[in-house]
């Protein structure tokens, strides 16, 4: 067996409950060592598995290329082989990526509030790690540095599912990342790569209650709608990246152009690419917009008053408005200012990101305060919605819910936290 599977013998093949069984009470140890580890300890492993997927570069985008070439040959979809894709410049990212997250404030025994009762009792809020994270994924090989760096940073072990078509990605990523554990002198089990692409491993992650305290799905629809169903343990997650662009009357045109094509255009494939540009009526010059997205290469389905723009625009369906392309496909609508935008929104948002384009700040303000996603964004191209791009080094995936974490969720979001209550012999009467 070779360095680079990452594979203790004792994972041979074997029923998945036994083997996820074995998994999380490796990593259930792992984590009560974590959670203590110096923060200086931490960060020195990241560091240096930056240092070894640097080494390592050669080895990793082999095996990438061979993971490419199998998903072409399976007919997979252009926006899965491009979140697949690995490059010297996407790898350095990884590598730098790692490095960002060791050098953000460690959120460990981080006090987050205190006061003195009247009787003299003082109690104080700290946070402290979740405990052991199951993390489910497809295609981005980036996933497994970046749920492997944030987990450790934030004094957690993670148990890491990914996809079969990035297979030797993953495994050739997470070499890298022991090499660093071991550098740092940190616990192996921290992070774990489920040698096994059999499907029954993620229902036996899912019905590990007591092993592992919560699950991150991220991929598609399918995957999201698959955890949420059967998992018996906490998720956090989104199902879609159902993401608005706004064009404002009162839009910049300077602006409002080159924000509609980066929002969809600059990668396709990610969860925070545009899926449906909105167009005030009394905006002055909608035919541009719409025809530099189309000279961009961008399928434009719209309704009539989109199509009556352009005819290239092709008519939408229904489905339009509730559909994340995650390709070169984007649906418009014509909507009567920013109540008629706020309106199309909150009946088909995924309540992911979304965005405006206006000179008008009482309307910005309307539309920031109004839309109930976890990003709402003012001026800015939707691709900004990212762990990295909001300074948190990267992120473990985009929370839509309403309960612990929502946005990008990162280091904090990583971390629960428990009450200390210090006395001097109160009793209570």
């Amino acid at each position: 067996m070779t360095e680079t599977l990452a594979i203790r013998p004792a994972d041979a093949p074997r029923d998945s409950a036994a083997l996820i069984a074995d998994m999380g009470a490796r990593a259930r140890a792992a984590a009560v060592r974590l959670a203590g580890a110096p923060t200086a300890d931490k960060a020195k492993a990241l560091v240096e598995a930056a240092k070894a997927i640097r080494t390592r570069a050669a080895a990793i985008l082999a095996a990438n290329a061979e993971d490419v070439a199998r998903a072409q040959a399976n007919g997979l979809t252009a926006a899965m082989i491009d979140r697949l894709t690995l490059d010297p410049a996407r790898l350095e990212g990884v590598a730098a990526g790692l490095e960002a997250v060791a050098a953000l404030p460690d959120p460990v025994g981080q006090r987050i509030d205190e006061t003195r009762r009247p009787n003299g009792l003082l109690l104080q809020r700290v946070r402290v790690p979740l405990g052991v994270i199951g993390i489910i994924y497809e295609s981005r090989p980036n996933v497994t540095a970046d749920a492997g760096a944030l987990s450790l940073m934030s004094g957690n072990a993670c148990i890491l599912r990914g996809g079969s078509e990035a297979t030797a990605s993953n495994r050739a990523i997470h070499a890298a990342l022991l090499d660093g554990i071991r550098a740092a002198g940190l616990p192996e089990d921290a992070i774990q790569l489920v040698p096994t692409t059999d499907r029954a491993a993620v229902g036996a992650m899912l019905a590990a209650q007591g092993l592992i305290d919560i699950i991150v799905p991220r991929g598609g629809k399918s995957l999201v709608a698959r955890v949420q169903d059967e998992a018996r343990v906490p998720v956090l997650a989104h199902l879609d990246g159902i993401v608005h662009l706004y064009i404002d009357r009162a839009a910049d045109p300077a602006k409002a152009v080159p924000l509609a094509v980066n929002a969809k255009m600059r990668r396709t494939g990610v969860c925070g690419a545009t899926e449906t540009l909105l167009i005030d009526r009394a905006y002055g010059d909608p035919a541009t917009i719409v025809g530099a997205l189309v000279e961009a290469g961008c399928e434009v389905r719209g309704d009539a008053g989109a199509r009556a723009i352009d005819d290239r625009v092709l008519p939408a369906a229904d489905s339009d408005w509730d559909c994340e392309y995650l390709d070169s496909i984007l649906s418009v609508a014509i909507v009567d200012g920013v109540e008629g935008a706020m309106a199309h929104i909150a009946r088909h948002s995924s309540h992911h990101t979304d965005a405006i384009v206006t000179e008008d700040q009482p309307t910005a303000d309307r539309f920031l305060a109004g839309v109930d996603s976890a990003i709402v964004m003012h001026n800015a191209s939707t691709q900004f919605a990212d762990g990295g791009e909001f300074g948190l080094g990267a992120e473990i995936g985009i929370s839509t819910g309403r309960l612990h974490a929502r946005g990008p969720v990162a280091l904090e979001g990583l971390t629960t936290y428990k009450w200390l209550v210090r006395g001097e012999g109160q009793l209570r009467p």
